[in-house]
């Protein structure tokens, strides 16, 4: 199982490896709009743990240009381990 931390609430999801984040998300307030990857409102700051989060997704690439600490809540999926956000 993977943990999922909110920096701006210090909330913890508990979520299976390899989990879209997209509910979890939502739930904690990120806000959501399309859900396919082209309008950019669900940007998020993975502020720890990259690592353990999947692939770039296309989408993610054309909309966020440099691939650096911003994912977009509604591609990302957690692999394992910890990952810490900010919205």
């Amino acid at each position: 199982m993977a943990k999922l931390i909110f920096d701006n609430s210090e909330e913890e999801v508990i979520i299976a490896d390899g989990s879209d984040i997209i509910e979890a998300c939502e739930e904690q307030g990120v806000p959501f709009a399309c859900t396919e990857g082209v309008c950019g409102t669900c940007v998020i700051e993975v502020t720890e743990g990259m690592e353990n989060t999947s692939p770039f997704t296309q989408e993610e690439k054309d909309f966020l240009g440099e691939q650096d600490k911003e994912r977009l809540a509604c591609q990302c999926k957690i692999l394992g381990g910890c990952v810490r956000i900010n919205f």
